[in-house]
């Protein structure tokens, strides 16, 4: 897979997204650099994340970013051997919980741009394409390098200190779960 066709993917992927002025501004990045999908790349760069719900739903798989400090959807940059968004996502997503045989819901995208502090070096902004996915049933966790703690927490109970958008993203991505 080569560069350009990851590019094509995520524009493939935002052509998805509900039309308005987020989409705009993502599609308007991604367009105005031929390396914005990649680490070394423009500083501010896209990433791929998955908010993982619990098979029943009712609960998210949470990290505790080491750099930021914060608890987040498990995600980060894009490889060199990811094909798609959404397998870069899932492939964060098992890295860094150990849960292999995530499913991804259909539609489910949320985008979200956040600017980084100085902890994380000469990138300086992130254009998340957050995806939604499902754990199998029982499945277990482990904490990886990169995280200070993982954990499942109630979609209605999330932990602190948090990005203050993530519970509307967890509640926009849970609805793709009741309507799949």
């Amino acid at each position: 897979m080569t560069r350009t066709s990851l590019r094509d993917n995520a524009f493939e992927v935002l052509r998805g997204a509900t039309p308005g002025p987020v989409r705009d501004a993502f599609e308007a990045h991604l367009a105005s650099y031929d390396d914005g999908m990649w680490r070394d790349g423009p500083p501010e760069h896209f990433t791929a994340s998955a908010v993982v719900f619990s098979a029943d739903g009712s609960h998210v798989l949470l990290v505790l970013h080491k750099k930021a400090k914060l608890w987040l959807q498990p995600g980060g940059h894009f490889e060199a051997g990811d094909r798609t968004v959404a397998g870069a996502a899932l492939r964060e997503a098992a890295e860094e919980s150990g849960i292999n045989g995530l499913t991804p819901v259909p539609g489910a995208l949320f985008l979200h741009r956040h600017d980084l502090a100085a902890t994380f070096g000469r990138c300086t902004a992130h254009w998340d394409l957050r995806i939604a996915a499902v754990a199998p049933e029982g499945a277990t966790i482990t904490v990886s390098d990169e995280s200070d703690d993982v954990r499942w927490w109630p979609v209605a109970a999330l932990p602190e200190p948090t990005d203050p958008d993530l519970a509307d993203c967890i509640d926009e991505l849970r609805a793709h779960l009741v309507s799949a």
